[in-house]
């Protein structure tokens, strides 16, 4: 089950860790406008999917996980605009499944919002006599 504290602080480091990225990838050289709007995109929508996930694993394979799989396209994204496999897929997975990492530790261990279970409410039926 989802709450309001966990989504927020998930999109919050998600956004965070979306800069971080950004000014990571600008060390490698110049990055239109484009690029950077959609590194933080993807740290920021990692964040969120991490936050409304209730993916009933443990807490640093579900960060790492999720990592991965939403560095993936930005991973092949500058394989595709030239910036090679030390330049841009490595980094671009490396940084994603750091940061799905520490976005999920952030959230449940430090600020204590981890995954809830749904609560089920049964229905009192009436009795017809």
């Amino acid at each position: 089950m989802i709450y309001e504290k966990r989504i927020v602080s998930t999109i919050v480091w998600g956004l965070i860790f979306g800069f971080i990225s950004w000014g990571i990838a600008r060390i490698c050289g110049a990055l239109p406008l484009s690029g950077a709007v959609s590194i933080i995109l993807s740290r920021t929508i990692l964040g969120f999917v991490i936050g409304i996930s209730a993916w009933r694993i443990a807490w640093w394979w579900h960060g790492i996980l999720l990592g991965l799989f939403f560095s993936l396209p930005s991973g092949f994204a500058s394989l595709w605009l030239g910036y090679g496999w030390g330049k841009g897929f490595v980094p671009a997975l490396v940084t994603g499944i750091i940061f799905g990492f520490l976005i999920e530790l952030l959230t449940t261990i430090v600020f204590k919002a981890e995954v809830r279970e749904a609560k089920v409410e049964e229905k009192k039926e009436e009795k017809k006599e």
